[in-house]
């Protein structure tokens, strides 16, 4: 399957379960798209892919007020999360985090809004095709958290009603970029 193909197959499925997708055309737009998402405080989880783009500076030139991964505490007080993805599957729109550290967890479930950075290039037909990628991730590190994440917090616990953003954010954005980490191991 070509990379368009599972590009947009991963579009439409994420979108099916309430994910909002934007393609950015570099990382010079993540600052101004963040900050039109977010009325408050930003916590920025620390991964690779952020580091290398300078993600914490493009937001503040943005105008956004933003915490690093390192301030615990204002995990719960913010309004947005952002983290990486190792990579995405297409079949069901499902984005997998590497999640053992402690500040990725905290800002993909307790902000209202999750905004992801993914890699377009790093995406996989289905679960089938993931496997080769979850077994190195649980190679480099046995005890590790990996995270599914198909749309927002969703659940129909209560007499079947399906109710968003109970156990976590009621918002999900998927930012798309090129050219952010060719590496599936990596966030």
């Amino acid at each position: 399957m070509s990379e368009n193909v599972l590009l947009s197959s991963f579009e439409a499925a994420a979108r099916k379960v309430g994910a909002e997708i934007i393609r950015l055309a570099s990382a010079a737009d993540i600052g101004g798209t963040v900050n039109r998402l977010a009325e408050g405080g930003i916590f920025v989880a620390d991964f690779a892919s952020g580091r290398r783009l300078g993600l914490i500076d493009h937001l503040k030139v943005a105008g956004c007020q933003v915490f690093d991964g390192r301030d615990r505490d204002a995990a719960a007080g913010s309004v947005l999360g952002i983290t990486g993805a190792n990579f995405a599957i297409a079949d069901t729109g499902t984005l997998v985090l590497e999640s053992t550290p402690e500040d990725i967890r905290l800002a993909s479930t307790l902000p209202e809004i999750h905004v992801v950075l993914a890699d377009s290039r790093k995406i996989v037909a289905d679960g089938l095709a993931a496997v080769p990628w979850l077994r190195q991730l649980h190679r480099e590190q046995p005890r590790n958290y990996l995270a599914y994440i198909s749309g927002p917090s969703r659940t129909a616990d209560i007499e079947r009603v399906l109710t968003i953003g109970v156990h976590g954010p009621r918002q999900l954005h998927i930012l798309l970029l090129d050219d952010l980490s060719d590496d599936f191991l990596e966030m």
